[in-house]
């Protein structure tokens, strides 16, 4: 396996919007760990949520599977034999994903495909791990609805995503306490500051009722949020 580098990415002067290249998949795990708070407790309760909700031969389907880290875990907790999916547009994340698949020994099958144009197979799981956040809002409902579309009768889908609070003050402090989050986890105001600059207009999150109204648009009937620190929240919505 290869060896965890270090994020520094945003160490230098960067001025180009963000995007999911080489540089950023050669550091992409470790970013993951220091940029989202709570991100491998997340990753157990998704994992766990998928197990406990498949059966043998069940499909589940990762949009935006990037390095496969939630796919791999998933493989190694289920006993059963489901059919492992990981979907996304970027090449260098999908290089990166068989090399950590190979390493693990794991049974995953990746696609590389722009879920928000390309078909989905059809699944018992729907996962997205702050993806949905990354796609346009001109087009999320499209691809929400295709996700409803795509799942079995009573199938699931579970997504992540940065989200932004209706009152501005409550929201202000919730940014200033994941900064402050990010700082101890190594960042630098400057890296912190550039990254933000970097992701303007790239990375666009709703509230939570605007995800819920997304979700109940498409179709879902039963929606909860399973978990939630500050601005970050996981969504569970039932066909």
């Amino acid at each position: 396996m290869e060896d965890l580098k270090i994020d520094k990415v945003f160490k230098k002067d960067i001025d180009k919007q963000f995007e999911f290249d080489e540089e950023v998949a050669s550091v992409f795990d470790d970013m993951l760990d220091r940029s989202i708070p709570f991100y491998y407790e997340v990753l157990d309760l998704v994992s766990d949520l998928v197990v406990k909700n498949c059966m043998t031969n069940d499909t589940v389907c990762d949009l935006g599977s990037s390095t496969a880290t939630t796919l791999i875990e998933i493989y190694k907790k289920s006993g059963k034999d489901l059919r492992l999916i990981g979907i996304d547009n970027s090449n260098a994340m999908i290089s990166r994903a068989k090399r950590k698949i190979s390493a693990y020994g794991a049974d995953v099958e990746l696609i590389y495909a722009d879920f928000v144009r390309d078909n989905i197979p059809a699944s018992k799981i729907i996962l997205a791990n702050y993806t949905l956040q990354f796609v346009r809002p001109s087009k999320r409902l499209d691809l929400v609805q295709k996700i409803y579309n795509s799942l079995n009768s009573n199938g699931l889908f579970i997504f992540n995503e940065k989200v932004i609070y209706e009152d501005k003050k409550l929201h202000k402090q919730m940014i200033d306490e994941y900064h402050k989050y990010k700082r101890k986890k190594g960042y630098s105001d400057f890296e912190i500051s550039k990254k933000r600059e970097a992701l303007e207009n790239v990375l666009i999150p709703y509230s939570d009722d605007e995800n819920i109204s997304l979700l109940k648009t498409a179709g879902f009937k039963k929606i909860d949020i399973v978990f939630k620190w500050a601005n970050f929240a996981c969504f569970v919505a039932k066909k």
